[in-house]
């Protein structure tokens, strides 16, 4: 299995680091994806790929929650290290409408200005995209909206943690997007039971998101990377598909963004 989103880096991980990475080999975990958050982030996340080389694979991005005044400084920071690093992905990116709307115009911005460094390095993206606690500010669609305006075709990656509707699944499938599935997919309200079983498993990856979105029966608690084998057995389920099925399809379409 591919891990496609982790921040194995985190503080939360050190203490029994050893044994997290022991039960994600013992799950079939054969890569993991690491999104970066902000300049803060890079050096732990760096270390974590030099330890575990072709294992923990890092992205290069500045995720929207951490979009501040000194967005441009930050941006700046993410392009350098672009140029002279080696990364497959730009990530995390995007929209989050969850926490706090003041800084949403610059979250754009950054979003936009990420896009052209993705086209310029022919990179693809991980995008972060979080309504509003009431839903009246949709980013999935958002997204969607900034990305067709920008220039589509150029474009691929995945829209992880997704938890939108059909319809908005499908909005993203037809940018050429895969859904990013994770512990959500568990949950009695996640919605997702609505949504799986319309679409392709071609267009699925899968996800934990740790140290976040523990799946049933750890909501609540700490996720790690192992867990990834609770969500591939909820997508069998939902999708009417074997485990086994379920993991080489998503391992091919996750190896596919990195050709």
């Amino acid at each position: 299995m591919i891990e496609t989103h982790a921040h194995i880096y985190d503080e939360v991980f050190k203490e029994d680091e050893k044994e997290v990475f022991e039960r994600a080999c013992e799950a079939g975990v054969k890569e993991i994806w690491m999104p970066n958050c902000n300049s803060g982030t890079i050096g732990p996340m760096l270390e974590m790929a030099e330890k575990y080389p072709s294992y923990c694979i890092p992205m290069m991005g500045l995720h929207p929650c951490y979009v501040k005044e000194d967005v441009e400084q930050e941006l700046q920071i993410i392009e350098e290290n672009l140029a002279k690093g080696s990364y497959f992905m730009i990530g995390e990116i995007g929209l989050d409408f969850y926490w706090d709307l003041t800084f949403v115009k610059e979250q754009e911005v950054a979003f936009l200005k990420q896009l052209e460094l993705a086209k310029k390095h022919n990179l693809p993206i991980c995008i972060h995209s979080r309504n509003s606690k009431k839903n009246e500010h949709n980013a999935i669609l958002r997204c969607c909206e900034l990305i067709e305006e920008f220039g589509w075709k150029d474009l691929r990656g995945i829209f992880h943690c997704f938890s939108g509707n059909l319809e908005e699944a499908r909005k993203v499938i037809n940018l050429n997007f895969l859904l990013g599935i994770g512990g959500v997919s568990t949950f009695k309200n996640g919605g997702l039971d609505k949504v799986l079983p319309y679409v392709s498993i071609d267009n699925v990856v899968l996800e934990t998101d740790s140290p976040y979105l523990a799946p049933i029966p750890y909501r609540g608690k700490r996720n790690e990377v192992a867990y990834v084998e609770l969500v591939a057995e909820r997508v069998a389920l939902l999708m009417g598909l074997s485990k086994e099925e379920v993991v080489e399809k998503t391992t091919e379409n996750a190896m596919r963004l990195k050709m």
